[in-house]
């Protein structure tokens, strides 16, 4: 499952252990204490991959995985979740500027009295 879906075993695990996927032990294989998963695991880890390299939390990417998997969510409404996150991120654009802008004029302060 790592080498499809590019995440570590530890990764996976984590995930499992957070309840956003869940593997499964074959009846009949009884030599090894493996977990099998099946597509919709490995589409789940590619939206969770995804959310999180866009800023979702552990905790939004379970609503989301709850909301899309369990049909609870209309087009409409996921484009609503969509845009929140959109907002978010400009917000936190807006403050890291902000930051920016802060520690440049340190900067300045520094230089110009040779601190």
């Amino acid at each position: 499952m790592s080498k499809r879906t590019g995440i570590t075993a530890h990764t996976i695990r984590f995930y499992e252990k957070s309840g956003l996927i869940k593997g499964k032990r074959l009846e009949n294989v009884k030599s090894n204490n493996y977990f099998h998963y099946d597509e919709e695991t490995v589409e789940k880890l590619n939206l969770i991959k995804g959310a999180k390299s866009i800023g979702f939390t552990i905790s939004e990417i379970s609503n989301l995985i709850d909301a899309w998997y369990n049909k609870k969510l209309s087009t409409k409404e996921k484009l609503s979740v969509c845009d929140e996150k959109l907002l978010s991120i400009e917000n936190k654009i807006k403050e890291l500027k902000q930051m920016q802008k802060l520690l440049n004029q340190l900067k300045k302060n520094i230089i110009s009295s040779n601190c």
